[in-house]
This record gives structure tokens, sequence and C-alpha cells, in this order.
């Protein structure tokens, strides 16, 4: 691609970009505007595609685009844009490029063409690396599109074509690692079921049900915990999009279907997720507390992430109560930051000031020690001392 110097660039944008260190961003300019930018200049455009709430986004908004090793790069090879998808222009370009998670990175031609994208938070050596790849004709996305649409079928292609299509976040890997699968003799390999478990993610297909009969070897490599929860999220996902939605008794029915023995587990993890996505709080509590009461645990993440949520929406004293023992029981299994805050903060809901000032400053010397951020708790005791 043509470069154009850094003097002229400037003069071609100035009073259109953002002034700051790092990269600078497009300001004040429609799509077309922008297009028109990248014929003249012969650059690529980089669009940051974010929305306001998206964590991952800001964070690389902080951290990684002001730095200057990042801005020399982008700012000499790209038209920069940032673009809210859920907001003007940005509502078109979402669709029409088919952004589902955030942020996703693209890399787009004058003439509007796709050459590549990728999906998620990016330290700066990689974001320089992305951009490196997507200048580079013979490593883009678009061109293992065309590379398949070309009838390549190699094993080693499409395992990577799979990878490729997977970071770009937009559902369309399912169909390639399919085609990976039916290359492959020995679906048991360490590196299948390792592309298995990262990339299959459709409960009807042959790769789920041979995740299912051969859990236990899957178990082996991944550890009983991380099979269980992919066999749940990918049956969740099943129930989730069919239509119309199954009943509660039908749901039962499909995790004892696919995974018997842990079916009570599997199916109140369900109703749990299921009320607390619709905001109601009583089929919440009462899915949890059925949960945790008949069916043993002993993961301190699992305790604490029920109490935190009890905490925050709960106001029956005696499911707070109940809760504050779950967070408890996920101290004496391990005791960390995040569980002993939890104590704090239910005892404080509890009207109990001293014990929440006592769990609090222990909260925070965990904290220290692990150099983690503990603002939440120092606030709680900055609001116990006051009174």
């Amino acid at each position: 691609m043509k470069k154009i110097t850094l003097f002229i660039a400037a003069l071609f944008i100035s009073g259109a970009i953002i002034a700051q260190d790092g990269i600078q961003f497009v300001k004040d300019k429609s799509w077309n505007d922008i297009l028109s930018m990248a014929k003249e200049s012969e650059k690529l455009i980089f669009v940051d595609a974010y929305t306001t709430w998206c964590g991952p986004c800001k964070k690389m908004s902080k951290e990684i685009f002001p730095q200057k090793e990042v801005g020399n790069y982008y700012n000499d090879q790209f038209i920069n844009v940032k673009m809210d998808m859920e907001k003007g222009e940005g509502l078109n370009l979402a669709q029409e490029y088919n952004v589902r998670a955030y942020p996703t990175l693209l890399f787009i031609n004058a003439e509007g063409v796709l050459v590549h994208r990728i999906a998620g938070y990016m330290v700066a050596e990689e974001f320089i690396a992305l951009g490196r790849q997507a200048n580079n004709p013979e490593m883009t996305l678009s061109a293992m599109d065309k590379k398949y649409e070309d009838g390549e079928r190699d094993a080693d292609f499409l395992y990577s074509y799979t990878e490729a299509r997977y970071n770009a976040a937009d559902g369309s890997h399912a169909k390639i690692a399919d085609e990976y699968l039916k290359t492959q003799k020995d679906w048991n390999s360490e590196k299948n079921m390792e592309f298995m478990f990262q990339y299959i993610n459709d409960p009807k297909s042959k790769a789920f049900m041979h995740i299912i009969k051969n859990r236990k070897e899957f178990s082996k490599v991944f550890g009983d915990r991380m099979v269980t929860q992919k066999i749940q999220n990918l049956i969740y996902n099943q129930i989730y999009y069919s239509d119309p939605k199954p009943t509660m008794d039908q749901v039962e029915k499909i995790y004892q279907k696919y995974y018997p023995e842990k079916a009570d587990l599997l199916f109140a993890n369900y109703k749990m997720s299921y009320h607390r996505q619709l905001g109601d709080r009583e089929g919440y509590a009462k899915a949890a507390i059925d949960r945790f009461d008949n069916i043993p645990c002993d993961d301190y993440s699992e305790y604490n992430e029920a109490a935190w949520t009890f905490y925050e929406v709960i106001k029956d004293e005696d499911q707070l109560k109940k809760a504050l023992g779950w967070a408890k029981k996920s101290v004496k299994l391990a005791p960390r930051y995040e569980n002993t805050d939890t104590v704090a903060h239910l005892y404080y809901k509890l009207g109990k000031k001293g014990k929440a000032k006592k769990a609090a400053k222990k909260a925070i010397k965990l904290a220290k020690a692990k150099d983690e951020d503990y603002g939440i708790t120092q606030e709680l005791l900055d609001k116990i001392n006051k009174k």
C-alpha cells in the first residue's frame, strides 16, 4: 500500500482529528467522508467499534490507544475512527459488518469492504501486531475468505481459518470447525479435544455429542468443573435459542438427557440464571436457596457470587442471613479479598456494623497483600466510621 508522509497526512486531516497522545481519531466526519479520506490517503480505516457500557472498550481507550508506540504505528498506517455502535451511523455499521461483541476492531478499505477484524481487548504488542496483519494482504481475514471460497480445504488451513473466524466474533466459525473435524480421524487427540473445547458452540452438532459421550476423557485434560461448565453453557444455548422456549419441565428433561449424573446441579444453576435474568428477585432467591440447601458445593466462587447477588437485590433479613452463611463458607474454602468483602457488606446490610468493620479491614489487608483494588471496601469502611 502506498505510503504518505506524516506531514502530508497531518495537513490532510488537520482539524478532523482528536488531538491526543497515541492514536489520533477522526472527529466530526461522516462515514462517506471517512471513506473519501481513506481513498485519497490510500490507507485502510481502523474502526474501534465500541459501546458506552463495554468495560474492555473503556480499558483499551484508557490504557492502549494513548500509548506512544501504538499511536506512532496506527497514525502512520490507518485512518482511525471511534464509532459507538449504538448511536448514529454506528447503528448501520454494526448491522452492515455484523458486529456482535465489543470491542470489535475493524479494518475496512476505501470501498467499504471489510478486510480484517477481531473482537476483544488486546495489549499494545498484540494490537500493533494486529495492525501489521491487517496491512499484509496475505494474512488478512479477507485473504483467508478468498482461499476458502476458492476451495482450500487443507486441515491446517481449516484449523487456522476456524480460529480467525472465531476471533471475528460474528458467529461464522462453526461451519469451518465442522469441516476441520471431518478431516480428522482421532477426535480424542489432545489437539482436537482442545479445538472442540474452544470452538464448538452448537449443542446439536456431532462434536457436542462427542464431548458428552467422552466427557471423562475431556475431564482428564480440562478438569471436571470446566467440562461441566462447557456442557452447561452449550445446553443453555440450545434452551435459550429454542423457539418456542421450553418449559421448566422440558428444560429439566434436556439436562437429564445430556448429562444425567449432574442434571440436578445443572438444572438448579439454570433456574438461578433464568430468574436472575428476568429480574425476578423472589424466584431467584428461592432457586438459590434450593440449590445450596440441597446440592453440595465446594466452589468458593459459586458461594460468593450468589451471596453478593443477594446483597445487591435481596431485602429479606432471613434470606440475607442465608447469603452471609454462603459468604462465610466461601471464605472457609478459599479466603480471598472478594469473598471477605462480601462478608463485610452483608454484615453491614444486616446492621452488624462492628462485624462489618472487622471484615472490611480484613478484606483490605488481603487486597493490599496482592495489590488488588479495594476501593469499594474502603467506601464501606468510611461509611461505617462516619456513623
